[in-house]
């Protein structure tokens, strides 16, 4: 038997018809991502500013280039219209300076033909307070935090950046975390630290996490019995040649409570993950050569078939030659997220090598 949700009664709070058309203005007006959005007035705007110290008028994210930056005010006005409750808007505000300190967004990434988007980790007891989903569907839909904090960095990059498709978002095809990707560190099942605790915060900071990544990847390992099997599946994953724009290969694994424990049943930790699927981070010379992918071009750095136009000199090597794509441990972070009920993970794709830290901000409250 279903259940239907209730409509309300004749006696609404608010007439639905002026709800409707201030919806409908702020579609026509293209301050939306396709859905619709929460009419924000002054006075719930002051709500969302009344949660931090920061001024209204300090600019979070700079893009000089076009005339455009995204204050304090501007972020709050999008977290509201994409569903946000006040409480929330700390960690949007935290996110933003990640993506500041990323880097990627300021270069003008999000506007990128690959169809970058927005990737956000949430850890600390923030998480707990405001009912962050870490654990089942930790990708999916469901959840008002997750969803709505996503929603306001894609607002606010829309409105605040104009970064619209067609026309500064160049998006080829593009991927449905445009609309959605913000996770949290699933800290209670897991048997490491969490990743803020790994670089430098305390773990009963709340944090966030954030960068630029062109797709999400499921890896199906729900029978693997040894650590090794799992960082070969990482390994493969990747480096798939149908990732590598790039010369180099780079990402979070997302792992799930159980294969975290198998491998710390094993005496692994983080760091030894990451060294073996460091270790692993090969493909033979012939595999790229079929994928056109064996050169790089002088030009975008990119890879590109040997015979190409740009591409730079180099030895032509016998077709069962290694070549390194992961060409560091630290070109792997590692995060713990999802329900403990399969043996199911996640390669997060990163935009960007990376070659340090995550970018972590820490999360602000006004007392």
């Amino acid at each position: 038997m279903t259940t239907e949700p209730p409509v309300l009664g004749d006696a609404p709070l608010a007439d639905p018809a002026e709800v409707r058309r201030a919806m409908e203005y702020y579609a026509e007006k293209g301050w939306t991502d396709g859905l619709p959005v929460v009419p924000v007035t002054d006075s719930y705007l002051k709500e969302f500013l009344a949660t931090t110290s920061r001024d209204p008028a300090e600019v979070l994210i700079p893009m000089p280039h076009i005339n455009k930056h995204l204050t304090v005010r501007l972020a709050a006005i999008n977290a509201a219209l994409a569903g946000c409750l006040p409480e929330y808007f700390p960690v949007v505000v935290a996110a933003w300076e990640a993506f500041r300190a990323d880097g990627m967004v300021t270069r003008s990434i999000w506007q990128s033909t690959t169809g970058t988007a927005p990737f956000i980790v949430i850890n600390g007891p923030v998480r707990t307070r405001i009912g962050v989903n870490c654990r089942g569907n930790v990708f999916g839909s469901g959840f008002r935090a997750n969803a709505t904090i996503a929603r306001a960095i894609r607002l606010g990059a829309i409105n605040g950046l104009g970064l619209k498709p067609h026309v500064l978002d160049q998006a080829t095809q593009g991927t449905p975390a445009k609309y959605m990707c913000c996770i949290g560190e699933n800290e209670e099942d897991s048997p490491w630290s969490p990743l803020h605790a790994d670089y430098g915060f305390a773990a009963a900071d709340s944090a966030v996490a954030a960068t630029v990544i062109r797709s999400v990847l499921h890896v199906e390992a729900r029978h693997s019995t040894a650590p090794e099997q799992l960082a070969f599946d990482f390994a493969d994953s990747l480096c798939r040649t149908g990732a590598l724009v790039r010369p180099l290969a780079a990402g979070y694994i997302v792992l799930n409570p159980e294969h975290a424990r198998l491998c710390d049943r094993a005496g692994w930790s983080k760091a030894d993950l990451r060294q073996a699927v460091y270790e692993l981070g090969v493909k033979r010379y012939g595999e790229l050569r079929r994928a056109g992918k064996e050169a790089i071009s002088s030009g975008t750095h990119w890879r590109v078939p040997i015979e190409h136009p740009e591409a730079l000199p180099q030895d032509v090597l016998d077709d069962e030659a290694p070549v390194r794509l992961i060409d560091t441990p630290e070109a792997v972070h590692i995060v713990v997220a999802g329900a403990p009920n399969a043996g199911v993970s996640s390669i997060v794709e990163t935009f960007t090598r990376l070659e340090g830290p995550p970018a972590i901000a820490k999360v602000e409250e006004r007392p």
